[in-house]
Protein backbone atom coordinates (compact mmCIF):
# COMPACT_ATOMS: atom_id res chain seq x y z
CA UNK A 1 0.00 0.00 0.00
CA UNK A 2 2.93 2.33 0.75
CA UNK A 3 4.27 1.41 -2.32
CA UNK A 4 1.04 2.07 -4.37
CA UNK A 5 1.04 5.73 -3.05
CA UNK A 6 4.56 6.73 -3.80
CA UNK A 7 4.08 5.62 -6.94
CA UNK A 8 1.04 8.05 -7.46
CA UNK A 9 2.73 10.68 -5.35
CA UNK A 10 5.74 10.26 -8.02
CA UNK A 11 3.07 10.31 -10.91
CA UNK A 12 1.39 13.96 -9.76
CA UNK A 13 5.21 15.34 -9.34
CA UNK A 14 5.81 14.90 -13.08
CA UNK A 15 8.97 14.49 -12.73
CA UNK A 16 10.06 16.41 -9.54
CA UNK A 17 10.70 12.98 -7.51
CA UNK A 18 13.15 11.88 -10.41
CA UNK A 19 16.81 10.94 -9.33
CA UNK A 20 16.45 12.25 -5.33
CA UNK A 21 19.48 12.17 -3.69
CA UNK A 22 18.02 11.01 -0.03
CA UNK A 23 15.21 10.31 1.59
CA UNK A 24 14.65 11.09 4.73
CA UNK A 25 11.41 8.72 6.61
CA UNK A 26 10.56 9.48 9.79
CA UNK A 27 10.20 6.29 12.22
CA UNK A 28 8.46 5.66 15.84
CA UNK A 29 11.23 4.77 18.63
CA UNK A 30 8.80 2.40 19.88
CA UNK A 31 6.63 0.13 17.31
CA UNK A 32 2.72 -0.58 18.08
CA UNK A 33 1.05 -4.20 17.51
CA UNK A 34 1.06 -7.42 19.80
CA UNK A 35 4.26 -8.74 18.67
CA UNK A 36 6.10 -5.28 17.43
CA UNK A 37 9.02 -6.58 14.95
CA UNK A 38 11.46 -3.62 14.31
CA UNK A 39 13.77 -5.49 11.57
CA UNK A 40 10.96 -6.84 9.38
CA UNK A 41 9.33 -3.06 9.50
CA UNK A 42 12.59 -1.67 8.67
CA UNK A 43 12.65 -4.19 5.79
CA UNK A 44 9.17 -3.28 4.72
CA UNK A 45 10.31 0.17 4.84
CA UNK A 46 13.48 -0.48 2.75
CA UNK A 47 11.31 -2.34 -0.11
CA UNK A 48 8.53 0.87 -0.38
CA UNK A 49 11.18 3.03 -1.01
CA UNK A 50 13.63 1.18 -3.43
CA UNK A 51 14.52 3.09 -6.37
CA UNK A 52 12.73 6.57 -5.09
CA UNK A 53 16.63 7.41 -3.96
CA UNK A 54 20.02 6.86 -3.81
CA UNK A 55 20.21 7.13 -0.15
CA UNK A 56 17.54 6.07 2.73
CA UNK A 57 17.62 7.36 6.03
CA UNK A 58 15.42 6.59 8.94
CA UNK A 59 14.99 9.32 11.70
CA UNK A 60 13.14 8.98 15.19
CA UNK A 61 9.77 11.20 14.96
CA UNK A 62 10.67 13.08 17.81
CA UNK A 63 13.74 13.88 17.04
CA UNK A 64 12.63 15.24 13.81
CA UNK A 65 10.25 17.49 15.59
CA UNK A 66 13.01 18.51 18.21
CA UNK A 67 14.96 19.76 14.82
CA UNK A 68 12.18 21.98 13.77
CA UNK A 69 11.57 23.24 17.34
CA UNK A 70 14.92 24.11 17.89
CA UNK A 71 15.22 26.21 14.66
CA UNK A 72 12.88 28.84 16.41
CA UNK A 73 15.30 28.58 18.89
CA UNK A 74 17.65 31.50 19.81
CA UNK A 75 19.76 30.37 23.28
CA UNK A 76 20.71 27.21 24.23
CA UNK A 77 18.46 24.77 25.61
CA UNK A 78 17.76 21.34 26.90
CA UNK A 79 15.09 19.53 24.74
CA UNK A 80 12.44 17.09 25.96
CA UNK A 81 10.06 16.51 22.55
CA UNK A 82 7.04 14.08 23.24
CA UNK A 83 5.49 13.25 19.68
CA UNK A 84 1.74 11.71 20.13
CA UNK A 85 1.15 10.06 17.10
CA UNK A 86 -1.64 7.63 15.75
CA UNK A 87 -0.38 3.93 17.18
CA UNK A 88 2.60 5.15 19.58
CA UNK A 89 4.16 7.72 21.87
CA UNK A 90 7.29 8.41 21.56
CA UNK A 91 9.75 10.73 23.28
CA UNK A 92 13.14 12.71 23.13
CA UNK A 93 15.86 14.38 24.90
CA UNK A 94 17.70 16.96 22.66
CA UNK A 95 20.47 19.64 23.73
CA UNK A 96 20.61 22.47 21.69
CA UNK A 97 23.35 23.98 21.26
CA UNK A 98 23.73 27.87 20.36
CA UNK A 99 22.75 29.36 16.81
CA UNK A 100 25.66 28.38 14.77
CA UNK A 101 27.12 25.74 16.02
CA UNK A 102 28.42 23.03 13.96
CA UNK A 103 25.85 20.21 15.41
CA UNK A 104 22.83 22.38 16.70
CA UNK A 105 20.70 19.51 18.04
CA UNK A 106 22.42 16.55 20.02
CA UNK A 107 20.91 13.47 20.92
CA UNK A 108 20.78 12.51 24.37
CA UNK A 109 17.89 9.51 24.87
CA UNK A 110 14.96 8.04 24.04
CA UNK A 111 12.19 6.24 24.87
CA UNK A 112 8.53 5.02 23.40
CA UNK A 113 5.27 3.16 24.45
CA UNK A 114 3.01 1.93 21.38
CA UNK A 115 0.17 4.05 23.25
CA UNK A 116 -1.79 6.71 21.84
CA UNK A 117 -4.51 7.79 19.60
CA UNK A 118 -5.59 4.86 18.27
CA UNK A 119 -5.89 3.11 22.13
CA UNK A 120 -7.95 6.82 22.94
CA UNK A 121 -10.19 5.66 20.40
CA UNK A 122 -10.21 1.59 21.30
CA UNK A 123 -11.18 2.93 24.77
CA UNK A 124 -14.50 4.90 23.79
CA UNK A 125 -15.57 2.00 21.27
CA UNK A 126 -15.38 -0.41 23.97
CA UNK A 127 -17.24 1.26 26.60
CA UNK A 128 -19.90 3.07 24.16
CA UNK A 129 -20.40 0.87 21.10
CA UNK A 130 -19.38 -3.02 21.64
CA UNK A 131 -21.80 -3.48 24.34
CA UNK A 132 -24.64 -3.01 21.75
CA UNK A 133 -22.74 -5.46 19.79
CA UNK A 134 -22.70 -8.39 22.01
CA UNK A 135 -19.59 -7.70 23.75
CA UNK A 136 -19.69 -10.12 27.03
CA UNK A 137 -22.88 -11.57 26.48
CA UNK A 138 -23.04 -15.57 25.74
CA UNK A 139 -23.99 -18.24 23.52
CA UNK A 140 -25.55 -21.81 23.84
CA UNK A 141 -22.82 -24.34 22.50
CA UNK A 142 -24.72 -28.02 23.34
CA UNK A 143 -25.80 -27.60 27.11
CA UNK A 144 -23.53 -24.73 27.42
CA UNK A 145 -23.51 -21.00 27.73
CA UNK A 146 -20.40 -19.85 26.96
CA UNK A 147 -19.04 -16.04 26.59
CA UNK A 148 -18.94 -14.78 22.98
CA UNK A 149 -15.08 -14.75 21.84
CA UNK A 150 -13.46 -11.73 22.73
CA UNK A 151 -11.42 -11.95 19.53
CA UNK A 152 -14.64 -10.40 17.72
CA UNK A 153 -14.63 -6.86 19.34
CA UNK A 154 -10.85 -6.39 19.65
CA UNK A 155 -10.72 -6.75 16.10
CA UNK A 156 -13.89 -4.34 15.82
CA UNK A 157 -12.68 -1.75 17.63
CA UNK A 158 -9.30 -1.50 16.11
CA UNK A 159 -9.50 0.16 13.09
CA UNK A 160 -6.41 -1.28 11.19
CA UNK A 161 -8.16 -4.73 11.30
CA UNK A 162 -12.25 -3.53 11.31
CA UNK A 163 -11.90 -3.47 7.60
CA UNK A 164 -10.44 -6.71 7.02
CA UNK A 165 -13.54 -8.30 9.23
CA UNK A 166 -15.47 -7.85 5.49
CA UNK A 167 -14.27 -11.73 4.12
CA UNK A 168 -16.63 -14.09 4.04
CA UNK A 169 -14.86 -16.33 6.56
CA UNK A 170 -15.62 -14.20 9.23
CA UNK A 171 -19.18 -13.22 8.12
CA UNK A 172 -20.44 -16.55 7.94
CA UNK A 173 -18.37 -17.53 11.97
CA UNK A 174 -20.46 -14.82 13.47
CA UNK A 175 -23.88 -15.59 11.03
CA UNK A 176 -23.06 -19.37 13.07
CA UNK A 177 -22.36 -17.26 16.18
CA UNK A 178 -25.51 -15.06 16.26
CA UNK A 179 -27.97 -18.46 15.15
CA UNK A 180 -26.51 -19.70 19.07
CA UNK A 181 -26.24 -15.99 21.02
CA UNK A 182 -28.80 -15.53 23.70
CA UNK A 183 -29.16 -12.06 22.28
CA UNK A 184 -28.92 -12.57 18.28
CA UNK A 185 -30.20 -9.35 17.36
CA UNK A 186 -26.77 -7.67 19.25
CA UNK A 187 -24.64 -9.70 16.73
CA UNK A 188 -26.86 -8.66 13.79
CA UNK A 189 -25.84 -5.38 14.39
CA UNK A 190 -22.22 -6.37 14.33
CA UNK A 191 -22.57 -8.26 10.95
CA UNK A 192 -24.43 -4.94 9.91
CA UNK A 193 -21.93 -2.24 10.51
CA UNK A 194 -19.33 -4.42 8.65
CA UNK A 195 -21.09 -5.55 5.87
CA UNK A 196 -21.82 -2.26 5.62
CA UNK A 197 -18.73 -0.63 6.06
CA UNK A 198 -19.06 2.15 8.78
CA UNK A 199 -15.74 1.88 10.18
CA UNK A 200 -15.13 5.67 8.59
CA UNK A 201 -18.52 7.13 9.91
CA UNK A 202 -17.67 4.97 13.31
CA UNK A 203 -14.37 6.55 14.00
CA UNK A 204 -15.66 9.68 12.55
CA UNK A 205 -17.97 9.72 15.68
CA UNK A 206 -15.31 8.98 17.69
CA UNK A 207 -12.85 11.64 16.59
CA UNK A 208 -15.48 13.99 17.29
CA UNK A 209 -16.50 12.75 20.67
CA UNK A 210 -12.45 13.15 21.31
CA UNK A 211 -12.09 16.91 20.04
CA UNK A 212 -15.42 17.94 22.09
CA UNK A 213 -13.90 16.39 25.34
CA UNK A 214 -10.71 18.36 24.93
CA UNK A 215 -12.44 22.02 24.75
CA UNK A 216 -15.60 21.22 26.84
CA UNK A 217 -16.42 19.50 29.88
CA UNK A 218 -18.84 16.91 28.80
CA UNK A 219 -20.36 16.08 25.13
CA UNK A 220 -22.92 14.04 23.49
CA UNK A 221 -21.38 11.18 21.37
CA UNK A 222 -23.83 10.09 18.66
CA UNK A 223 -23.32 7.46 15.94
CA UNK A 224 -26.25 5.98 13.31
CA UNK A 225 -26.08 3.76 10.33
CA UNK A 226 -27.44 -0.06 9.97
CA UNK A 227 -30.03 0.07 12.36
CA UNK A 228 -27.59 0.78 15.26
CA UNK A 229 -28.58 4.27 16.79
CA UNK A 230 -26.37 5.38 19.97
CA UNK A 231 -26.19 8.56 22.05
CA UNK A 232 -24.60 8.90 25.07
CA UNK A 233 -23.39 12.18 26.90
CA UNK A 234 -20.09 11.17 28.08
CA UNK A 235 -17.99 13.77 30.77
CA UNK A 236 -14.18 14.35 30.70
CA UNK A 237 -14.34 12.66 33.70
CA UNK A 238 -15.30 9.68 32.29
CA UNK A 239 -12.68 9.48 29.45
CA UNK A 240 -9.97 10.19 31.70
CA UNK A 241 -10.97 7.32 33.74
CA UNK A 242 -10.89 5.17 30.91
CA UNK A 243 -7.41 6.38 29.49
CA UNK A 244 -5.95 6.47 32.79
CA UNK A 245 -3.84 3.58 32.83
CA UNK A 246 -2.64 4.38 28.86
CA UNK A 247 -1.84 7.81 29.97
CA UNK A 248 0.23 6.08 32.96
CA UNK A 249 2.33 3.72 30.70
CA UNK A 250 3.25 7.13 28.47
CA UNK A 251 4.72 8.67 31.82
CA UNK A 252 6.49 5.79 32.41
CA UNK A 253 7.94 6.22 29.11
CA UNK A 254 9.14 9.58 30.23
CA UNK A 255 10.94 8.76 32.59
CA UNK A 256 12.58 6.06 30.63
CA UNK A 257 13.54 8.73 28.10
CA UNK A 258 14.89 10.68 31.23
CA UNK A 259 16.81 7.84 32.70
CA UNK A 260 18.63 7.15 29.02
CA UNK A 261 19.47 10.54 28.69
CA UNK A 262 21.21 11.12 31.92
CA UNK A 263 19.01 13.84 32.95
CA UNK A 264 16.63 14.68 35.89
CA UNK A 265 13.37 16.08 35.09
CA UNK A 266 14.33 19.97 36.37
CA UNK A 267 17.16 20.00 33.88
CA UNK A 268 14.63 20.15 31.04
CA UNK A 269 14.06 23.68 29.68
CA UNK A 270 11.48 23.52 27.24
CA UNK A 271 9.00 20.60 26.63
CA UNK A 272 7.62 20.68 23.05
CA UNK A 273 4.34 18.64 22.71
CA UNK A 274 2.99 17.36 19.20
CA UNK A 275 0.77 15.05 17.41
CA UNK A 276 -3.09 15.21 17.79
CA UNK A 277 -3.12 13.21 21.09
CA UNK A 278 -1.14 15.99 22.38
CA UNK A 279 -3.83 18.03 22.69
CA UNK A 280 -6.06 16.08 25.02
CA UNK A 281 -6.24 17.26 28.35
CA UNK A 282 -5.01 14.47 30.53
CA UNK A 283 -2.19 13.95 28.35
CA UNK A 284 -1.01 17.75 28.41
CA UNK A 285 -1.71 17.67 32.32
CA UNK A 286 0.83 14.90 32.38
CA UNK A 287 3.50 17.45 31.73
CA UNK A 288 2.32 20.76 32.93
CA UNK A 289 1.76 18.64 36.66
CA UNK A 290 5.69 17.67 36.05
CA UNK A 291 7.39 20.24 34.50
CA UNK A 292 5.32 23.40 34.93
CA UNK A 293 3.06 25.13 32.38
CA UNK A 294 5.81 27.79 31.74
CA UNK A 295 7.85 25.13 30.35
CA UNK A 296 5.19 23.68 27.68
CA UNK A 297 5.63 24.34 24.22
CA UNK A 298 3.23 23.44 21.10
CA UNK A 299 2.31 24.44 17.92
CA UNK A 300 2.47 22.88 14.11
CA UNK A 301 0.75 19.95 15.90
CA UNK A 302 0.59 17.88 12.97
CA UNK A 303 3.41 19.51 11.14
CA UNK A 304 6.37 19.66 12.83
CA UNK A 305 8.14 16.23 12.16
CA UNK A 306 7.27 16.59 8.28
CA UNK A 307 9.18 20.23 9.12
CA UNK A 308 12.02 18.46 10.71
CA UNK A 309 12.89 15.81 8.69
CA UNK A 310 12.80 18.17 5.49
CA UNK A 311 15.61 19.97 7.53
CA UNK A 312 17.33 17.01 8.76
CA UNK A 313 17.74 16.13 5.08
CA UNK A 314 19.01 19.07 3.91
CA UNK A 315 22.23 18.54 6.78
CA UNK A 316 25.52 17.73 5.32
CA UNK A 317 26.13 14.74 7.81
CA UNK A 318 22.58 13.04 8.59
CA UNK A 319 24.89 10.35 11.20
CA UNK A 320 23.57 12.01 14.54
CA UNK A 321 20.09 11.83 13.61
CA UNK A 322 19.65 8.45 11.88
CA UNK A 323 18.43 5.84 13.73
Amino acid sequence: MGRLFLEKLASHAGGALDGLDRVVVGRPVEYAGGRPDPALARQRYDAMFAGFAGEIHYVYEPLAAAFSYASRLTETATLLVADFGGGTSDFSIVRVREPGAAQRCVPLGHAGVGIAGDRFDYRIIDRLVLPMLGKGGQYRSFDKLLEIPRGYFADFADWSKLALMRNRRTLDDLERLRRSAIEPEAIARMIAMIENELGFPLYDAVGRLKRALSAEERSTFRFSGAGVEIEAEVTRADFESWIADDVARMSAAVDAALGNAGVAGNDIDRVFLTGGTSLVPAVRSLFTTRFGADRIMSGGELTSIAHGLALIAQEDDLSAWTA
